[in-house]
């Protein structure tokens, strides 16, 4: 026995280490690369061992890295900007070109994808539609899987368009502007194809297909926000549709996980990630794994 033992021990000294995975971080709706460095999240994961490494932009018809990080880490994390308010496939077109350079600057190592909000969705197009490679997990974070109705509220509020009685399309539209301020109101405006692919997931819409198709087979883990006495909760997009077990695609396949805080992102949330990171098939004493999900 003690000559098994002593064996095992000098296989695992000398066997070569698991390459480290890459992270990278996925912004959501009208964010960008800095959402992550705002809200905290960067700080956490740096204080777990995680570097960042640089950020991702569209150029003139190709990628452009920024690089961040002074001295290579086991861990790094990239960060991406997309035109967030484009269609999905539009934006995953962006995030595949994006992870194409990181299998060149990172060969051979395991890619996790962690997407917050419509993120979490333009990494799973990423992974259906352009047929990323090299990717092993895909994180989400109250990304809306099966839609959310705010965006149809968004596109009734901005559809002041009236065919037979001009006068009052325009009284329509002043309201909203001076309700939303002029900034807000022409960005959703060039928001409407990500707005209608983020209506919930019915016959024909864009999520209702997308949520059909052959999914990899690689770890999908959902980090859903729930409410408290003291917190509302996400007002945004509700939580069944975070959970990524309700998708037909992926069912049983992904774990999902409650976190209490509102839709935005914040500093604990980059607590937990660190955990998911280091601890890929566990599940973490700070949270409480959500329910079976039902189907009605």
């Amino acid at each position: 026995m003690n000559h098994k033992v002593l064996l095992l021990l000098i296989a695992l000294v000398l066997s070569p280490p698991s390459p480290a995975a890459v992270t990278v971080l996925i912004h959501g709706f009208l964010g960008s690369n800095r959402s992550w460095l705002e809200s905290g999240v960067i700080e956490q994961l740096a204080q777990h061992g995680y570097e960042w490494r640089g950020s991702y932009s569209p150029g003139p018809g190709k990628a452009v890295f920024v690089p961040i990080g002074s001295s290579p880490g086991p861990k790094p994390v990239y960060t991406v900007n997309l035109p967030s308010t484009a269609p999905i496939r539009l934006q995953a077109d962006w995030l595949a070109a994006y992870l194409q350079d990181i299998r060149r600057r990172q060969p051979g190592e395991p890619i996790v994808l962690v997407g917050h909000s419509a993120g979490g969705v333009v990494a799973r197009a990423a992974l259906v539609l352009n047929g990323v490679e090299g990717v092993t997990r895909l994180i989400t974070i109250a990304a809306p899987h099966l839609g959310t109705w705010r965006s149809i509220q968004a596109l009734e509020a901005l559809d002041d368009d009236d065919l037979f009685f001009i006068p009052i399309g325009r009284i329509k539209r002043w309201l909203i502007k001076r309700r939303l301020g002029g900034w807000l109101y022409y960005t959703l405006k060039a928001s409407r194809g990500v707005l209608y692919d983020l209506r919930p997931a019915v016959p024909g819409s864009f999520l209702y297909w997308l949520n059909r198709l052959p999914h990899p087979d690689i770890d999908y883990v959902s980090l859903i926000r729930s409410g408290t006495f003291y917190m509302p909760g996400d007002r945004i997009v509700p939580p069944f549709s975070q959970d990524m077990r309700l998708v037909p695609a992926i069912g049983k396949r992904a774990r999902s996980y409650t976190t209490p805080a509102g839709h935005l992102l914040n500093p604990h949330d980059g607590a937990v990630l660190a955990w998911q990171l280091d601890h890929p098939k566990g599940e973490s004493p700070s949270e409480t794994a959500a329910d079976e999900p039902t189907v009605q």
